[in-house]
């Protein structure tokens, strides 16, 4: 489901995205996300994303150009996707189109909870990630 275009960033300590599979096919192409992500990152307030959905990093460009580039972040692999058996159903794969569409600085780790930290943005590996990142958003809020 898209975003709302009516979200107010203002009314937000922070922006939390929750994984799955939807991000790819919605967030990915929904301006509206892309703005949203946009706004929060140049806010400076807590942008935490988490799995598949950094998907949604991909509507932040703008003529080829994306204010994440050169961001460090992680994402549910291409790796644990074939290991899943889902990689050939997909249309495309989210590590290997952050690292070629946006130019981030790819980090990850393998089938364990991973969380990277670049700014105010905090991303994880996977749904074994949700918790660390969690945690680790809490602390910033507190």
């Amino acid at each position: 489901m898209p975003l709302r275009a009516d979200v107010r960033l203002e009314d937000c300590d922070a922006v939390y995205l929750p994984g799955g599979h939807g991000p790819m096919s919605d967030l990915a192409f929904d301006a509206d996300a892309g703005r949203l992500l946009t706004a929060q990152l140049a806010s400076g307030k807590p942008l935490a994303i988490v799995c598949h959905a950094p998907s949604a990093i991909l509507a932040t460009r703008i003529h080829g150009e994306s204010p994440f580039k050169g961001y460090r972040v992680t994402c549910f692999t291409d790796e644990e996707e074939e290991a899943v058996g889902l990689a050939p159903r997909a249309p495309w794969l989210l590590e290997t189109e952050l690292k070629e569409k946006v130019g981030v600085d790819f980090t990850r780790g393998v089938w364990e909870p991973y969380m990277v930290e670049d700014r105010n943005l905090i991303t994880g590996q996977n749904p074994h990630s949700a918790a660390v990142l969690a945690d680790r958003l809490l602390e910033i809020l507190k």
